[in-house]
């Protein structure tokens, strides 16, 4: 009898290549004592700006803001008004800014601190760099806390937690947050935020409501910091899918308190800023997506605009990756008008479009790489200006939230393929050259004056910075006693506010600089014409329309004394006039102008004038007596002529000159 056939033996599979060993020091598993290792790391980075005084947009939320100045007092203001309103001190000039901004709990800070501590910077430093430490930690307390789901390597999770806070801590991109006071801002907001995800956790975890309700609590004042805090209603529970294992539901029941939180603040910031949540100036300083078609502004088209916006979000992860140079100004036109025909923007769609196709490739695996990649995207979107307007391309403070995305990628795939030795030498040796690149980049914020200089060269094609330094120089000119020096200072001020004029010649502060560095340099014609186009361009602002009052005043005592030119120099008194009829000196000038030609009646007219807007003032009092003189009434000559000398004895010694 036949044998049926044998059936062929099962095929044995490879054997799955082994794990690395990975058997982590006690010194790394002792979370407390890395937990107090990177306060202190993080806090020794930063201590060289401790020093620092207040620098750049700390104006707006400290040193000139009238509420935070007004410390205790001023709160009830900040809680109640734009965060930019105690800046403009106007209302209705806060909409400069697209969209508003409602971040009171930053504000509110700085003038409980102020009411102890005045404008001293040093504590305001102080909070910002203690802050600063202890998001290290709280980040590092919450990926371990996150990282305990990590089914395929829970036993790395001190490891990935230790190496995503070490290289977020070093990464010189935050200098911009950490080095200066207003970056608080960004700190509260990263700080609430991950607090809320810790508290979520927490309570997923053991289903205590209190956790729940904490966590509500902590996202609304995070919220308050900063509106970016926003993109975490959605971190939140893909942090739950993604390392408890929940389903969509379950997880999104589990960060409704966070949900509440958020629609709290959206209501209160609603009806505090009258609903607006958006639209675009036409002012190239607040609206960097304009651009020049004859002689009118009009906006990008829409693929430009899309074309720009990729190709900054390629500079991110550029600075992410290798943060060199480094710039606290990417306004217009650092990064120009860009097309899909440009190499780096096809370089960053290609870039982005590897990120997501690697996150959605591991969704169904739940990698935490993928999720990180989510969680960079989530939180860079709503900075990107695809969102909503943000007013400016990009900023690295931006990218403080985003940056534990890219740290987290990091820390897991250095951790997951490689053993614990090779990924601590890896993220030491990268944190080291990230910690040197941070320390050498802090002294820059000491100051304006050192940050304008040192990143103009960096952001030569911004408007913004050249303008900045253009002022710096215009300012020290003032004081200058020296007068070859501050020649020399108006000059170099007139270069840059002349560069920034060629980015953007509808710059209305760069206008009156290089305006006053016309004055001073007696280019009066030069300074009337920029004088006038700052005045047509201001808006609310009485500023340039008295500067040109002056120059018109200038030019006209130059044009009459200098180039003898009397009907030019009446053009320029009469209008100076008409623009100020309270000046004294347009009035005596015009006596003078009217005299020289003979007309006596209108000379003694406009001397009259000059005294009665100045009485007390001896050169026009006896000015005015020789007008009577001239005229035939040496009795009223004499008597103004007594009067002055009065005042000052050496009148007419002076007048002789």
């Amino acid at each position: 009898m036949a044998k049926p056939p044998r059936k062929p033996a099962p095929r044995q599979q490879p054997a799955p290549a082994a794990r690395i060993p990975f058997e982590m020091p006690a010194f790394f598993q002792n979370t407390r004592l890395q937990g107090l290792l990177l306060f202190a790391f993080a806090f020794l980075l930063y201590a060289n700006t401790l020093t620092h005084g207040f620098v750049q947009d700390d104006a707006i939320v400290i040193t000139d803001n009238m509420f935070t100045q007004k410390g205790v007092d001023g709160i009830p203001g900040i809680l109640g008004k734009d965060t930019f309103f105690g800046f403009f001190k106007v209302e209705g000039k806060e909409n400069l800014v697209s969209g508003g901004r409602y971040r009171p709990l930053t504000l509110v800070a700085f003038a409980l601190l102020y009411e102890v501590a005045g404008n001293n910077p040093f504590p305001f430093h102080l909070l910002t760099v203690l802050l600063f430490a202890a998001t290290c930690v709280l980040l590092y307390r919450t990926l371990l806390l996150l990282l305990q789901g990590w089914a395929a390597g829970r036993e790395q999770a001190p490891l990935v937690a230790w190496i995503a806070a070490l290289l977020f801590a070093a990464h010189p991109i935050h200098t911009e947050v950490a080095a200066n006071v207003k970056g608080c801002d960004e700190i509260f907001t990263l700080l609430g935020s991950l607090g809320a995800l810790w508290l979520t956790l927490r309570f997923f975890d053991t289903g205590k409501a209190l956790w729940a309700v904490l966590a509500g609590v902590v996202f609304f004042l995070a919220c308050l910091s900063k509106e970016n805090a926003a993109t975490f209603v959605v971190v939140i529970p893909l942090a739950l899918w993604f390392f408890r294992s929940a389903p969509v539901g379950q997880s999104v029941r589990a960060s409704l308190p966070v949900w509440i939180g958020f629609l709290v603040f959206f209501v209160i910031r609603g009806g505090i800023l009258q609903w607006k949540f958006g639209g675009a100036p036409m002012e190239l300083m607040n609206n960097p997506f304009l651009k020049i078609e004859g002689t009118q502004w009009v906006a990008f088209t829409a693929a430009e605009k899309f074309a720009t916006i990729l190709y900054t979000l390629g500079r991110y992860l550029v600075l992410l990756v290798f943060p060199h140079p480094l710039t606290h100004d990417y306004y217009p036109r650092f990064i120009a008008l860009k097309t899909f025909a440009d190499p780096g923007v096809l370089l960053s769609l290609a870039a982005y479009g590897v990120l997501g196709w690697y996150a959605l490739r591991g969704l169904g695996r739940r990698d935490p790489v993928s999720f990180s990649i989510l969680f960079f995207l989530l939180t860079i979107s709503i900075v990107s200006n695809l969102v909503f307007p943000i007013g400016t391309n990009m900023g690295e403070r931006f990218a403080f939230m985003p940056s534990v995305g890219f740290c987290l990628a990091a820390a897991v795939l250095l951790a997951h393929r490689s053993n614990w030795k090779t990924a601590v030498g890896i993220a030491a040796a990268v944190a080291l050259l990230f910690s040197v690149k941070t320390v050498l980049r802090n002294p820059v914020w000491v100051s304006n004056e050192s940050l304008f200089f040192s990143d103009a060269k960096t952001s030569v094609n911004s408007a913004k910075i050249n303008n900045a330094c253009g002022g710096v120089l215009f300012e020290k000119a003032q004081a200058e006693k020296d007068e070859a020096k501050r020649l020399d200072m108006l000059r170099r001020s007139f270069d840059y506010a002349n560069q920034a004029l060629k980015i953007y010649p509808n710059y209305k502060d760069a206008l009156i600089t290089r305006a006053g560095c016309q004055y001073f340099l007696k280019n009066y014609d030069g300074a009337v014409a920029d004088y006038r186009m700052a005045t047509q361009l201001a808006s609310g602002d009485t500023k340039p329309r008295t500067y040109l009052a002056v120059a018109l005043r200038e030019a006209g005592k130059y044009y009459g004394e200098q180039k003898g030119d009397l009907a030019t120099a009446m053009q320029h008194l009469g209008e100076s006039w008409q623009i100020n009829p309270g000046d004294a000196e347009t009035a005596r000038l015009l006596g003078v102008a009217n005299g020289v030609q003979g007309k006596n009646a209108e000379a003694l007219g406009w001397f009259q004038k000059a005294v009665d807007l100045e009485p007390e003032n001896a050169s026009y009092l006896f000015d005015l007596g020789t007008a009577y003189y001239i005229g035939g009434d040496k009795v009223k000559g004499e008597e103004y002529r007594q009067r002055a000398l009065a005042i000052n004895p050496e009148v007419v010694k002076e007048k002789g000159k």
